[in-house]
């Protein structure tokens, strides 16, 4: 080939590379294209499906077709090589807390190169899209704070570069899938707050070998605590709060060598805690409250968790001391181990510079009155919070605690049994926002100082032994939210300072001393009141002023027993938030105001004994939310209303006491409406029938009193020596012969019992209870008596006719009680001494059974307030001239709710030794446990085993652990052994006991009967108080074996 020929096909060559170039060049911006616009398409698509609640959110800025997709707002791009070319894809969304809605559209996968998504804080519904599946590149997926609900999609399973997964706090369900224990690469899981449930499941070996953090806080999982979870050795955070785990805690966490946060409160945790877990050095915080773990911390703890910041191991069941080696762990922020069951010695801490909570409430101090403890927490100068309520701490209130940090915000020493005063230092702890003081001992003013607690938001010293005026220097508490002073000894008026509070929400002064009228004004300062305004049990005078309309908001209001007067205000009527309204125990008078109509959310209205007049308002009726309504002992005339509250039967409706009262219905206790009072509509015609014929109905009535003139008067006498007038000391001496032996009918701890008459009573014997003003508690006891009687009225209770309080002609302290005379002796009478008194039937029996617990139930359901008797047993059961019990003796009795039964200081315990009498006390008062209605439902269930058996809870039979309880429920179901021999003897023949093989087929009616009572008696009287039923339960228990006994049993008995 010639040389002219190569030069022209090299030519050629080099033309054809060039053109090759020129269209690869030119093919180039065609591919890039593309790529931009399928990630263009895709973040459309996204757009189209949500909507914004951001009128300038980043969405705003997705369309722009002036602008690359990789600068809208929330859209990073990376560059990655394509067909040897460097093109932009999208590689993370980043739109937290952009008010976004809607569902995550499944579109979201065809942005393949997507790693990172970052969603939180919006509002996304719907499930989790499958499609998230098909983004292998995905390294990091947080949508915690929105809305999302359904399973976590299993498709994530093939994401296998995924590293974070953040779900927190949307209402996911489900297991947690074990396809998450596919990737070794994920470091952190974060599911908190979800409705995920079952086990956590297992891990895989070698799985999760980059885990650092996994937490499930608040969730709905279940079972044991996997011990494969020991294997997680990069773990950093493990928190599984708020579960319901349950089992121990696994040994193998304690090979969690790099672990400084621990969390497991607040689960079903059971055993005892692992020792090795306090070897953890590197702990930092560790939670493990609200289980029910057991077992007692190791001396050495404080040794062995150098580095703790945290400690939370409240409500559990731990025993024994506190370690004194916590005072080494010198980088603790947190000390929480309340409500345990540690004792002995609370220990120094003064060596933790940095101690910021300090909470050891409720727990079992057995050396509690070595208060060196307080005295190390001075030089704890970070300290902001001290809870030590509800332990056994004792003595006065050392003047050091004045010393304490000037960071404290929380001084919480309520509950225990502090006495002393309050120092006047108090004033310089110028940071606290909460002061609790209440249920101890304290006595003395309250000083002045505290007004010059600036930051004090709640303040609570109730149910103490504070005496003299509510410091006027309350009134600089502006920030003040909370002020509860109520069982106290507090004197004077209310000072008009404390219109200064005027961020109340919450007042109560009850149960004190106080007098005088309620200052001008206060109430319409104090307009921000919301929870609740208790003025009740003080000697308050004057009426009710105007601008009690303020309280808008204000849900309860109680001004009962006072000596307030005049009517009741028309402005209450603007209260129209209000629940509950007690005005009862006062002299209002006049008529129940009209405005009222609008009080529409109403549950509870008490106007009990007052000189209320007129007619029941008809708007009572169409109150839906009213549960219990008092009108009792008033002057109000006219219909009952039938609708509403008044058509329910099981309704809480009280308005004895009325005479005038009528009604449309016999099944009600009150009179027939005249044709007058039918209809309220009749009103005019009855008005012109009084006016036409009033001479007739002059003569009719002088000609009736003329014919029963006789019979009346003797009548009226006899209901006048009923009740007669306050006596003095010699009334009373007359009428018991001197308080003669050969009067004295009985004796109790608290007083002797005589029986006597009045010498203007025609012969009506009465009892007269003196009181041992000797005994130390006894003078409390005729107060409880007097408190207690004065407010509760039911046809089995013995009545008390009148008091009196006085001294005796040598200057002694004399006070003594009138009462019903009971001829029939008492149940532990009947049961014990029947030679004289006579054998109880199984009937009368049943029926003392519904007496009494008819009296429990009135007194635990329908007295307001609820009432304790504390001291039910048989000799406290007596029998009326017609053989009805009556239970008697309220010296030990106890308001609950915030009330005491002498307005005084209510301990949590008894004043004067255990509530009760021995046999008949509920264990738990024996441990310290607060009055509750469980205690009388025990002694009632006492009661009733014994009525049964005729043994006493005392016998000599049952010592060592042998009770009577145990005795029943030994013998249960055979009877025949353990009953009464009055009762054996009266069933025997076709009723006597079953044997073992007729037991179930043949079982008569009256051991049915009497089994079922032996059953309720042990249920009642079981040792935990959760156990027992209520009085309610228990009362139409008793109803019902009556019923079933007077049908079937009655004449065969």
């Amino acid at each position: 080939m010639s040389s002219h020929a190569i030069c022209i096909m090299f030519s050629l060559h080099i033309i054809l590379i060039l053109l090759s170039g020129a269209c690869k060049a030119a093919a180039a911006p065609t591919m890039n294209h593309t790529t931009d616009t399928a990630d263009r398409e895709a973040l459309l698509c996204i757009k189209s499906h949500l909507l914004t609640s951001k009128p300038a959110g980043a969405l705003t800025t997705w369309g722009n077709s002036s602008v690359h997709f990789c600068r809208w707002q929330g859209v990073v791009c990376r560059r990655r090589r394509r067909h040897g070319l460097m093109a932009p894809r999208v590689a993370a969304l980043r739109l937290e807390e952009e008010g976004l809605a809607g569902k995550i559209p499944p579109c979201i996968s065809n942005l393949t190169n997507l790693k990172h998504i970052h969603l939180p804080v919006n509002e996304f519904s719907g499930s989790v899209p499958p499609e998230l599946g098909q983004l292998r590149r995905l390294v990091y997926v947080n949508l915690s704070f929105n809305a999302l609900s359904g399973m976590i999609p299993a498709e994530l399973a093939s994401c296998s570069r995924l590293q974070i997964i953040a779900m927190r706090k949307n209402n996911l369900e489900g297991g947690i899938s074990s396809f998450l224990l596919n990737s070794s690469l994920i470091q952190k899981i974060d599911l908190r707050t979800n409705n995920l449930s079952g086990p956590i499941p297992p891990l895989l070996m070698n799985s999760y070998a980059s885990l650092e953090f996994l937490a499930l806080t608040e969730n709905s999982l279940s079972g044991e605590i996997p011990s494969s979870l020991g294997n997680l050795s990069s773990l950093a955070v493990l928190i599984a709060a708020e579960n319901q785990l349950t089992g121990g805690i696994p040994a193998s966490l304690a090979r969690l060598s790099n672990i400084h946060l621990l969390d497991l409160t607040y689960n079903n945790l059971s055993g005892t805690v692992p020792s090795s877990i306090y070897n953890l050095s590197s702990l930092t915080s560790l939670g493990i409250a609200g289980n029910g773990l057991v077992g007692t911390l190791p001396s050495n703890m404080g040794n062995t968790l150098p580095n703790i910041e945290n400690l939370v191991m409240s409500e559990n069941n731990f025993q024994g001391g506190i370690p004194r080696s916590l005072a080494n762990a010198t980088n603790l922020v947190v000390i929480h181990l309340a409500q345990n069951s540690f004792s002995g010695v609370i220990p120094s801490f003064g060596s933790l510079p940095n101690l910021q909570k300090l909470m050891l409430f409720q727990n079992h101090w057995l050396e509690a009155g070595d208060w060196m403890f307080l005295s190390s927490l001075m030089n704890c100068t970070q300290l902001t919070m001290l809870t030590l309520d509800g332990n056994n701490l004792q003595g006065d209130l050392p003047s050091l605690v004045t010393n304490l940090s000037r960071n404290l915000e929380y001084l919480v020493l309520g509950s225990n049994h502090i006495t002393g005063t309050i120092p006047a230092g108090i004033g310089d702890l110028v940071s606290l926002s909460m002061l609790y003081l209440q249920d101890n001992k304290i006595t003395g003013p309250i000083p002045a100082s505290i007004g010059k607690l600036h930051n004090l938001y709640a303040m609570d010293l109730s149910k103490n032994w504070f005496h003299g005026n509510i410091p006027a220097s309350f009134g600089n508490l502006g920030r003040l939210s909370e002020l509860y002073l109520q069982e106290n000894h507090l004197s004077g008026a209310i000072p008009a300072d404390l219109a200064g509070c005027k961020n109340l929400l919450a007042l109560n002064l009850s149960s004190n001393i106080l007098s005088g009228p309620i200052p001008d004004g206060l109430f319409g300062k104090l307009n921000q009141l919301s929870w609740l305004l208790d003025l009740s049990h003080n000697q308050l005078t004057d009426s009710i002023p105007d601008d009690v309309g303020s309280f808008i908001n204000l849900k309860s209001l109680n001004i009962s027993n006072n000596n307030i007067s005049g009517r009741i205000p028309s402005t209450l009527g603007s209260c129209e938030l209000l629940q509950a309204l007690r005005l009862g125990g006062n002299s209002l008078e006049g008529q129940i105001p009209y405005s009222l109509a609008t009080l529409r959310g109403i549950k509870e209205v008490d106007f009990s004994q007052n000189d209320l007049a007129g007619e029941i308002p008809e708007f009572f009726e169409v109150f839906n939310c009213l549960e219990y309504l008092n009108l009792s002992f008033n002057k109000l005339d006219g219909p009952i209303p039938t609708k509403g509250i008044f058509a329910n039967a099981t309704s809480r409706v009280f308005l004895q006491g009325n005479p005038s009262l009528c009604t449309s219905t016999k099944s009600l206790h009150f009179p027939l409406c005249s044709m007058g009072h039918s209809g309220r509509k009749n009103r005019v015609a009855v008005y012109v029938l009084a006016i036409v014929l009033p001479s007739v109905a002059v003569s009719l009535l002088f000609a009736l009193f003329l014919k029963k003139r006789t019979r009346k008067d003797s009548r009226l006498m006899h209901e006048s020596s009923k009740e007669p007038r306050i006596r003095s000391y010699n009334d009373l001496s007359k009428m018991t012969n001197k308080f003669s032996s050969a009067n004295m009918i009985g004796s109790g701890q608290f007083g002797v019992v005589y029986k006597g008459s009045f010498p203007d009573g025609e012969g009506q014997m009465f009892a007269v209870k003196v009181f041992k003003l000797g005994q130390s508690g006894a003078s409390k006891s005729f107060l409880a008596e007097c408190r207690a009687l004065r407010n509760i009225r039911h046809r089995n209770l013995v009545k008390v006719i009148t008091a009196c309080s006085t001294y005796d002609p040598l200057g002694n302290e004399f006070k003594a009680l009138v009462l019903e005379y009971m001829p029939n002796g008492t149940l532990a009478d009947h049961l014990h001494t029947k030679s004289r008194y006579g054998c109880l039937s199984l009937g009368a029996r049943i029926g003392i059974a519904v007496d009494v617990a008819s009296v429990l139930e009135y007194l635990h359901v329908w007295s307001v307030p609820p009432m304790v008797h504390c001291d039910l047993k048989p000799s406290n059961i007596l029998f009326d001239d017609d053989n009805l019990a009556r239970v008697g003796d309220f010296g030990l009795a106890q308001f609950l709710h915030g009330f005491s039964s002498y307005g005084g200081h209510q301990n949590s315990t008894s004043l004067f030794g255990p509530r009760g009498s021995v046999g008949y006390i509920p264990p738990e008062y024996g441990l310290g446990s607060r009055i509750s209605t469980e205690g009388d439902i025990y002694s009632y269930g006492i009661v009733l085993l014994e009525m049964l058996t005729g043994k006493r809870p005392t016998d000599e039979l049952f010592d060592d652990g042998f009770t009577l309880h145990k005795y029943v429920e030994d013998a249960l179901p055979q009877i025949g052994d353990i009953l009464d021999t009055d009762l054996s003897r009266e069933i025997v023949g076709d009723h006597s006991s079953p044997t073992e093989s007729q037991e179930q087929d043949n079982e008569t009616e009256v051991q049915k009967c009497i089994l079922q009572l032996l059953n309720l008696g042990l249920l009642c009287s079981q040792e935990a108080p959760k156990d027992r039923p209520n009085i309610q339960d228990v009362y139409s228990e008793v109803l019902a074996v009556k019923e079933h006994f007077l049908s079937c049993c009655a004449k065969k008995t």
